[in-house]
């Protein structure tokens, strides 16, 4: 004779109970990481509130003429410190290209400083993003030693004073930028 055995409804509700978490806790995650990739979109950092004078930086543009960031005293100048290859550096040129051409008539200048690449690497990264702000080449790192970084991207708001005021580790939206360099364009 043969017995079947049907399992207790307590063991029922028990392995019903699991289920249903197991399932709650797989929709929090699948909403966990949406919600991680959906913000990783502004690719932002907050900046740091900094105050030390600006350094003494001379180097050569594009078109191989020497520059320096004296030459922009009196000026709020954003210096960005960048790479072709850096995905972050990629990401945050659109924003940057966009805030220099709405303020540059305000005594604004945004300077990218490009690490270590030579003009053949440079020239074509610069066309494809339609960049117009000045692009200055430093292929011995002289830029991230004036800074004191070795981060990219970084960037550094110098004022109409000649200190740098703001310190950028990481990517900048537009939006960070207008929160935060229009107040010292302004002053």
């Amino acid at each position: 004779m043969t017995v079947i055995t049907h399992p207790s409804r307590a063991r029922f509700y028990g392995m019903l109970m699991i289920g249903i978490g197991l399932i709650a806790v797989g929709i929090t995650l699948f909403m966990l990481l949406n919600t991680a990739n959906a913000s990783s979109d502004d690719l932002s950092t907050v900046p740091a509130q900094v105050d030390f004078p600006s350094p003494d930086l001379n180097l050569t543009d594009l078109a191989g003429n020497p520059v320096s960031l004296k030459d922009y005293s009196g000026n709020v100048v954003l210096v960005n410190l960048w790479a072709t290859w850096c995905p972050p550096c990629k990401a945050e040129m659109p924003s940057l290209e966009t805030f220099y051409k709405n303020h540059k008539a305000e005594g604004f200048v945004l300077i990218g400083i490009d690490q270590e690449e030579t003009l053949e690497v440079v020239e074509p990264f610069v066309a494809e993003f339609g960049l117009t702000f000045p692009i200055w080449l430093d292929e011995n790192y002289l830029a991230q030693r004036k800074f004191n970084t070795s981060s990219l991207p970084s960037s550094y708001v110098i004022d109409r004073a000649g200190r740098v005021r703001l310190a950028w580790f990481g990517g900048i939206s537009e939006e960070f930028l207008e929160k935060y360099v229009t107040n010292l364009i302004k002053e």
